[in-house]
């Protein structure tokens, strides 16, 4: 190993949540570090790992929860009361309308960033345990991807400059 990659800067990120609005952050920051030439891990764990699946046309947002969610509607921000995540469709109305604004702002799709922490060869790792809790079959996730355990986050995390939970 030379001495410059001694040197690389090293990022581990835990990923703990599986809605659209939840997808962002990790790969945001992860192909972002990875641009800047830092070494990245991101170790899916619990409802995360619904974001190494090869599908995800089923990720929604919750508004359950998320008092600070407000839409541009009509020329103003339109706020989420709590109380309407109780009726029927209305997370995936809200999916819906993000999914929308995130393609009328240009913004990439989780699947583009999940392409392209791929292609800036970001270590993805599943949890083996929340594969086994939950009952999914390796098959349904991404080609490429570790599987590991606390341990495995654990080796990394101990090494890492900077350790992140999203």
């Amino acid at each position: 190993m030379s001495s410059e990659n001694e040197n690389q800067k090293s990022m581990s990120i835990i990923v703990t949540k599986g809605t659209l609005d939840w997808a962002y952050p990790p790969f945001i920051l992860a192909t972002t570090a990875a641009a800047m030439d830092v070494k990245v891990s991101l170790f899916f764990t619990f409802y995360g790992l619904q974001l190494l699946k090869k599908d995800l046309s089923h990720l929604q947002i919750s508004t359950l929860g998320n008092p600070a969610m407000e839409m541009p509607m009509m020329g103003m921000h339109m706020t989420m009361p709590n109380m309407m995540s109780m009726l029927p469709g209305v997370d995936a109305m809200a999916s819906k309308m993000m999914r929308n604004l995130i393609k009328k702002k240009g913004v990439a799709s989780i699947d583009e960033l999940r392409e392209a922490a791929i292609e800036s060869e970001i270590q993805m790792i599943g949890c083996q345990m929340t594969l086994d809790l939950f009952e999914m079959d390796k098959g349904d996730l991404i080609d490429g991807i570790e599987l590991g355990g606390a341990a495995t986050y654990m080796e990394n995390a101990l090494k890492s400059d900077i350790n992140l939970y999203i």
